[in-house]
């Protein structure tokens, strides 16, 4: 089967910048998502599609290397991880998806929270031993 040109894949030009390329693909993750269509084999694989098309063209070394060498330059699975499943799509993309992706896991939110707990606990903790001097 031949592979699809991945800007074709998230619909943006070759000229697209860092955000363009993020918008489009959350776009498609979220249209394509396996939560959002169950038991649809099509919609999973253009998920995976626009996963694999997403971190070449997300990540700058690899998008050169795509840009002159095409798909060919990733041949025998160098830079490139080969999606099995949704799970793999979420884990590598903990930045978009949050750590556990969707239904498990914690979000990127969570993680803020947390540090901003941490940060106001010690914070207090700072307040308490101004006082106490």
């Amino acid at each position: 089967m031949t592979k699809r040109d991945y800007y074709e894949v998230l619909g943006v030009s070759k000229s697209a910048n860092a955000d363009e390329i993020k918008k489009a693909y959350r776009k498609l993750a979220m249209q394509y998502h396996p939560d959002r269509n169950p038991d649809d084999k099509e919609a999973e694989e253009k998920f995976k599609e626009a996963a694999e098309a997403y971190e070449v063209l997300s990540n700058d070394e690899k998008r050169a290397k795509y840009d002159r060498f095409g798909h060919e330059g990733f041949r025998g699975g160098q830079d490139f991880h080969g999606f099995n499943n949704a799970q793999d799509i979420f884990s590598h993309f903990s930045d978009i998806f949050g750590g556990g992706g969707f239904g498990g896991g914690s979000s990127i939110f969570d993680e803020f929270s947390a540090v901003a707990v941490h940060h106001s606990g010690a914070d207090k903790e700072q307040q308490v031993r101004q006082d106490r001097t």
